[in-house]
Parts: C-alpha cells; sequence; structure tokens
C-alpha cells in the first residue's frame, strides 16, 4: 500500500477542512503547519516515509502563506540530499474569492515539487463549466493542475460549497490511485 501525507497550514480553519477531505479519500496522514511555521514532532519523519505528498495552503496576496513559505524554505535539506526525488506530489489551496489568484499559489507548490525532482500528480477531473453549471457541481472553478477550494470569507469551514468539497474528495482518491500504481 502507498503512503500518502497531506502537509499544509490553515489560517482560519477552511484550509484544514479542505486538508482532512483530501486525506481521508486518500487515506493519508496529516501534517499540519502551525502558527509558527513549524511541522509537527515526527512531521519530516512522515514526509520521508510518504510515497506522495500533496502540498496545501491557503492563497494570500497571490501566493502560498509565509508559514507553509517558510516549511517550503526549510525542505532545503531534504532537497540537498534529493529526498524526495521520484515522489508523487500534488496541491491544493484555498482562498475567499472565486479566482482569487489560486492559480499562482497552485503555482508556487508545483515549483517547489518541480525543485524537490518530484512527479506532479494533476487534477483529473473535467471541468463544469456549462450555462447550467451551480458551485455545488464538481470542478466549479475549473483546475487541472491541482484542487482549488473557495470559502467565504465571512463564515466558518462549513460553507465551502459541496462541489468543492467533492472535487477535494476526488482529487484525494485520485492521488491514492496514482500512488498505487507507481507503488505497484
Amino acid at each position: 500500500m502507498a503512503k500518502v501525507a497531506v502537509v499544509f497550514h490553515s489560517g482560519y480553519g477552511h484550509t484544514l477542512r479542505v486538508a482532512q477531505v483530501i486525506a481521508q479519500a486518500a487515506d493519508a496522514e496529516l501534517v499540519a503547519i502551525d502558527a509558527e511555521g513549524n511541522l509537527p514532532e515526527g512531521g519530516w519523519d512522515t514526509l520521508a516515509a510518504a510515497d506522495a505528498i500533496i502540498f496545501g495552503s491557503p492563497t494570500y496576496m497571490a501566493n502560498v502563506s509565509w508559514q507553509f513559505k517558510k516549511f517550503a524554505d526549510a525542505s532545503s535539506k531534504q532537497w540537498y540530499v534529493q529526498a524526495w526525488k521520484d515522489k508523487l506530489a500534488a496541491g491544493f489551496t484555498n482562498s475567499a474569492g472565486l479566482n482569487g489568484d489560486k492559480l499562482a499559489t497552485l503555482n508556487s507548490l508545483f515549483g517547489l515539487a518541480m525543485q524537490h525532482g518530484m512527479i506532479w500528480v494533476s487534477q483529473g477531473l473535467m471541468p463544469s463549466n456549462a450555462k447550467a453549471t451551480t458551485r455545488n457541481d464538481i470542478n466549479n472553478l475549473v483546475s487541472y493542475s491541482g484542487a482549488m477550494v473557495q470559502s467565504p470569507s465571512d463564515a466558518g469551514a462549513e460553507a465551502i460549497p459541496a462541489g468543492d468539497l467533492e472535487t477535494a474528495r476526488l482529487f484525494g482518491q485520485r492521488i491514492a490511485e496514482v500512488a498505487r500504481k507507481f507503488k505497484g
């Protein structure tokens, strides 16, 4: 069985909710980056043992949170010895705006994975982009490179649209399936 880890930062609980949905679908271990940008005890070991690492961060000012960036910078020790080379990687993000420059954040996550020599797993979903599409449809925000989620700035994680959470679930499921094929 392939081991999957979800390493993420969540500022207000929305990204945590998405990480939980993805982790459940991928049978993955959650590694939460704390408010100071640090991993919990054993977090680096969890990532070392993983066959696939899913990166997650809210989109703040068209990029990852500073806490996630601190983690990314700290991963230079793994980069130096190519510890994550050929592991699978994927990414997700959340912001209050429908666009919110989430693609810029996904590009940052992709760049981190490429620096590490990882193999990126795409969203793998067709878009919901027809006239009859609603926010409860999957991949309504139309992302191919990773999961995008929108959550209202004046509401908690329970207000995340059902379609976005289903998109996240399907994304986690896809990563687990690809990891099993690569491990196989």
